[in-house]
């Protein structure tokens, strides 16, 4: 790409692009430079054709690792002839010396050279489709403003005044009639408080006073419409980030450069597990329990019950079956489809991420909906205070005064822009918050409820141990239970598939299909046998497999930090499998900062024994547990937390912690748990570090008090402005002017950063 540089300083450059960037260029050029390790943050200026780089200066050429720095320099040279001038200057190569700013110039000649190397086939990989550009491309605000006061100040200033006049009576014309249209339909709404606004400068004969409201009332509709808008954007941007994986379908003897895809009536041998960005239209997918769908498709085989909630807003689950379709954004909660790929995973992941934030306007926290509520039965008491203003005065003036002013916009503007804007910065630091409503009950929460395995415990588990039984060795046992476990997400299946990767062992299938029983375990059949893999509770308890005595001798002896996974065949057991589970690094220090910010409680739920679960929580600093219980349990537990008065945030990862992620307060997912578990919860944590829930809580609470000091200042301000309009000590004109600019503002405020600000 042919570019200058306008500016530099050390880990910032912003250059400028020989001609204009289209939307759909600028997106990819940001999506591009966001994928790149040196990269902290971009922006690009799409009207002037520019960009602004900020990169991590620091680095050096020795830590340039992702680049394949040789490869670089050596595309790099051999392009020099056919570069230009300017961008051969700005290059300034020094093979990681210090320029003479003291800036380490590794860095700097990479990301140079990196936009040097950029031709139009690689920005095209990221350019997105025309549904997402439509969705992200930001509004022409600087011409619609400049537009906008030229045409006040042409016909305010420039006009004879009766054309000055009867432009003013065609634009008050508008606002008269939205408001009439609001009085047919039964509304006293903001329409109807302009419309009266209007009527009364024109009656009055003040078509400067109509003019310059009219263009204050265009102003702050622009600029809070382009504030929100903005919010949204940052906040699809950034969702947009995270990456999807999924199984596909095809034929074990097939290179992965030449793939046939299965059908679904023919016997199948290998699924494999691809990014779901790779995906194509007529690729064949599996999807199980607790997974997600990443793209839309049609049910070429299976049943499942699928959650909608995240298009339709319902959590009743709805039955999928042969030839019915679903969609990019659902998660399966019980069964097992094959769906062929009807459109590309670009075209719909969009959509469900747009809808996403779309849903944020309906998980509205409750002082939000109060609010909103309070804006809506303020406007009569405008009008009607308008009324006894003109009733005792006679004066058209005082009543326009009274009648420019309206809480409304504020009070509705102000609360929806600060939950976008905590909903963006949220996702910057790996938290995807579903509205306002989540970040009230997070800011309320004295009760924090943590399921144990890949929450309070590592994402992924080990396998501590292997023992066999009878005539079983570990090989044989490791083999199974992979075969078994490799296709569920839940981090103890991982540990199993891990395990036999590890010692090389191959697990090809040799089973017929397996059925996933939620918070159990997985049944199957070997050679015409049972075959069964799960906790001791689904083994010896609803399968009736008979205990052994060496098991129980073998278990005595092993680590009380170690959860046994049993495997039975043929109603024999066969081998027990020990996952060690070790609490994540710092869990300890976690758990007494989230005390000292305000919990009170903090529990620990596990389906584990509870030798495991005692040992857990004693060495995670939490005195509150309990062992050995099922997803129903767990649901019942936070319903009877809830109905003794406390507020409930509970933070899990896997399918058998749904339930109870729906019935607490807010439920907290994490990032690397069952798909379900994310589409049900208010809150999933990208990153696994309980550490984000502190930033989490500190983030809820300042939104709260942002809001609240919002909706206090303009009430307050707006009430200032109406007593002083209708004192006579300020004009319609002006009273609009501060009424708009006070909206405006206070959305503004919305804006700023939660977590850089001083406690």
């Amino acid at each position: 790409m042919r570019f200058k540089i306008e500016h530099q300083i050390p880990g910032r450059i912003r250059v400028r692009f020989s001609g204009r960037l289209s939307a759909v260029n600028a997106i990819a050029l940001e999506t591009f430079l966001h994928t790149q390790p040196l990269v902290i943050g971009c922006v690009v200026y799409e009207r002037t054709g520019s960009l602004a780089i900020t990169y991590n200066f620091a680095a050096d050429s020795a830590n340039l690792n992702a680049l394949d720095k040789d490869e670089f320099h050596n595309k790099s040279e051999s392009k020099q002839i056919a570069a230009d001038s300017t961008n051969l200057n700005a290059l300034d190569y020094c093979d990681g010396t210090p320029s003479s700013e003291g800036e380490s110039c590794a860095a700097r000649t990479a990301i140079l050279n990196m936009l040097l190397e950029l031709s139009a086939d690689d920005l095209a990989k990221y350019r997105p489709s025309e549904e997402m550009a439509l969705a992200l491309q930001s509004d022409k605000l600087f011409q619609k403003i400049v537009v906008t006061t030229a045409i006040h100040v042409v016909t305010h200033y420039f006009l004879p005044t009766p054309l000055s006049a009867a432009w003013s009576i065609f634009r008050a014309a508008g606002y008269i009639l939205r408001g009439l249209r609001s009085l047919l339909h039964g509304r006293v709404d903001v329409p109807v408080l302009d419309g009266a606004a209007m009527a009364s400068c024109l009656a009055k004969g003040d078509f400067g006073t109509a003019g310059s409201a009219m263009f204050m009332l265009t102003i702050s509709e622009l600029l809070e419409e382009q504030t929100r808008k903005r919010s949204e954007q940052s906040l699809i941007s950034s969702l947009l980030e995270v990456s999807e994986k999924v199984w596909l379908v095809r034929r074990a003897n097939e290179s992965d450069g030449d793939t046939k895809l299965c059908e679904p009536s023919e016997p199948y041998e290998e699924e494999i597990f691809v990014e779901a960005s790779t995906l194509k239209e007529g690729d064949l997918i599996v999807l199980r329990t607790g997974q997600s769908l990443p793209v839309d498709g049609v049910v070429a085989s299976g049943e499942a019950w699928v959650n909608q909630s995240v298009l339709t807003g319902e959590s009743a689950c709805v039955l999928r079956t042969l030839g019915d379709d679903v969609f990019a954004g659902t998660a399966i909660d019980d069964g097992e489809l094959q769906v062929r790929v009807t459109a590309a995973p670009e075209k719909t992941r969009l959509r469900s991420i747009v809808g996403l934030v779309e849903q944020a306007e309906s998980l509205k926290s409750a002082n939000q909906q109060r609010m909103e509520k309070l804006a809506d039965r303020i406007v009569p008491f405008n009008l009607l205070y308008a009324g006894i203003v003109f009733a005792a005065t006679r004066s058209l003036e005082k009543l326009s005064a009274a009648l420019m002013v309206d809480y409304s916009c504020a009070l509705r503007l102000t609360g929806s822009i600060a939950a976008l804007a905590a909903m963006h910065e949220a996702a910057t630091i790996g938290l995807r918050v579903k509205g306002s409503k989540a970040f009230e009950s997070v800011a309320a929460a004295d009760t924090i409820v943590f399921d144990k395995t890949g929450t309070l415990t590592q994402a992924i588990p080990a396998v501590a141990d292997i023992l066999p039984l009878g005539d079983w060795n570990q090989t044989e046992v490791i083999r199974l239970a992979a075969c078994l476990e490799e296709h569920f997400p839940h981090p103890v299946a991982r540990a199993v598939v891990a395990e036999a990767q590890a010692r090389g062992i191959d697990h090809r299938e040799r089973h017929a299909e397996v059925e996933y029983i939620v918070a159990h375990g997985i049944v199957s059949s070997l050679d015409g046998k049972r075959a069964i893999i799960g906790s001791g509770h689904f083994v010896f308890d609803d399968e009736n497999i008979p205990r052994c005595a060496q098991c129980d001798s073998l278990l005595a002896t092993a680590s009380s930090d170690a959860s046994p996974l049993y495997l039975a065949v043929d109603g024999k057991l066969v081998g027990v499998i020990l996952i060690s589970d070790p609490l994540k690094d710092g869990i300890a220090d976690t758990i007494v900062s989230l005390r000292d910010i305000g919990f009170k409680r903090v529990i620990m739920l596990t389906g584990d024994n509870y030798n495991t679960a005692a040992f857990i929580a004693n060495s995670a600093g939490i005195t509150e547990f309990v062992a050995d219980m099922l997803p129903e349990d767990k649901h019942q537990f936070i319903r009877k937390l809830k109905n003794d008065g406390f507020t409930v945030m509970m933070v899990g990862d896997g399918v058998n912690d749904s339930p109870a992620l729906g019935e607490a307060n807010v439920g907290v997912a994490m990032g690397r748990g069952a798909a379900i578990a994310r589409e049900v919860a208010d809150v999933t944590l990208a990153s696994d570090d309980l550490n984000a829930l502190l930033q989490l809580r500190l983030l809820s609470k300042r939104l709260m008090q942002r809001t609240n000091t919002a909706y206090t200042s303009s009430i307050i301000v707006n009430t200032a402005l109406l007593l002083l309009g209708t004192a006579g000590v300020v004009t319609p004109s002006l009273s609009s002017l501060l009424h708009n600019t006070t909206t405006v503002a206070l959305s503004l405020n919305g804006v700023r950063g939660y977590l850089g600000e001083a406690k």
